[in-house]
């Protein structure tokens, strides 16, 4: 089996994912390759498990360069002749199938609806682009039911599987003491936020929140790990015991450094950051966006609406105050991933679904 992933993010939540599909891939004894832009961490991640990489020059926006980025693109499929073609998100999955046109076995992942990030014009013109792409989709693969009903609501067709996300449970996990001191941070209450910074995780909305758990709790401390087109803006608007540790590596340790992890976000399809954060034992507060109720099950977190900011103050400053109920639900929520959210489910799932799909284009 010959399987070219394609991904424009090289950091964060896609790149986790699909770093875990190579991994289970060439154990399969597969040779596979990932096209992806030369920055962030994921090519040298993908290199230390045997899978090749192959430079793929593309801008995460859609806009006038994406002729040339497809062109680039079936000249890596031409050199490559993989057997599936397997691409992550909005931008790879414009420029991937106007590249192949369902020449090969196509499998589309979109880790949240592209139409969603946008407004007027431009989301139009996303949903428009969906419902035609779909005929070069050989299988839409979507991380959640909630992904897939809205892709069905808005009129995206074709044969769809949902495969949820799934976390690497062997991470050696870190007890909340050793986390903080190995990382230099004082022992007090904390929040930890992991995420790119831009418009769709809601760290605007959190700062808002934050401002009203400092009434409350002025010792409290707020993380912010990542970075992205927010940050100058978000670091404006910070106030007291706000920080910004930028892109890590050591994630785990950041989370298990918290009291609560908290999940913003205006819209995903299945974000990985609860499910990270429950493998490492913690408690989450997140907003009712499409997957969030599929993965903070009750007793593991809250979830409250989007955009309300009174909320998502009041349940984080409940677990701040009350350690005992956080590491409750940091317990709960480890058994609840250790059941249905280990990354050998999900990368089963696709794996067999490569298979199925080669066998039937061999007949």
């Amino acid at each position: 089996m010959r399987v070219l992933h394609v991904s424009v993010p090289t950091t964060e939540g896609v790149a986790v994912v699909l770093l875990g599909l190579v991994r289970d891939q060439v154990a399969r004894g597969w040779q596979v390759t990932v096209a992806c832009p030369p920055t962030g961490w994921l090519g040298d991640a993908v290199r230390t498990t045997g899978a090749r990489v192959v430079p793929w020059s593309a801008r995460r926006e859609p806009g006038p360069s994406v002729a040339a980025e497809a062109a680039r693109l079936r000249r890596i499929l031409r050199a490559e002749a993989p057997d599936i073609v397997h691409l992550h998100s909005a931008k790879a999955g414009l420029a991937g199938r106007l590249a192949v046109r369902g020449r090969l076995p196509t499998v589309f992942q979109p880790h949240a609806w592209s139409f969603l990030a946008a407004s007027g014009a431009t989301a139009r013109a996303s949903l428009a682009w969906e419902r035609l792409a779909a005929r070069w989709t050989t299988r839409l693969v979507c991380v959640s039911e909630a992904e897939l009903r809205e892709g069905r609501v808005c009129g995206i067709r074709g044969a769809a599987t949902v495969v949820p996300n799934g976390v690497d449970l062997t991470t050696a996990r870190h007890d909340r003491a050793s986390a903080r001191a190995g990382l230099g941070l004082e022992d007090r209450p904390t929040a930890v936020c992991v995420g790119r910074l831009a418009p769709q995780k809601g760290q605007q909305d959190l700062l808002d929140a934050w401002a009203l758990v400092g009434e409350r709790l002025p010792e409290a401390r707020l993380v912010l790990v990542g970075d992205g087109p927010d940050r100058d803006l978000l670091e404006s608007r910070a106030g007291a015991g706000v920080s910004f540790a930028g892109v890590r590596r050591d994630v785990p340790a950041w989370l298990a450094a918290a009291d609560v992890v908290v999940v913003p976000s205006r819209w995903e399809g299945m974000a990985l950051v609860p499910l990270e954060a429950m493998a490492a034992g913690r408690s989450v507060v997140a907003t009712d966006v499409a997957g969030i109720t599929e993965s903070v099950v009750a007793g593991t977190g809250a979830v409250v609406p989007a955009g309300r900011v009174d909320a998502l103050a009041a349940a984080i400053g409940e677990r701040l105050r009350d350690p005992g109920l956080a590491d409750a639900e940091g317990r709960a929520g480890r058994a609840h991933v250790e059941t249905h959210h280990g990354t050998d489910r999900s990368t089963r799932a696709v794996a067999e679904l490569c298979l199925a799909l080669l066998a039937a284009r061999r007949g």
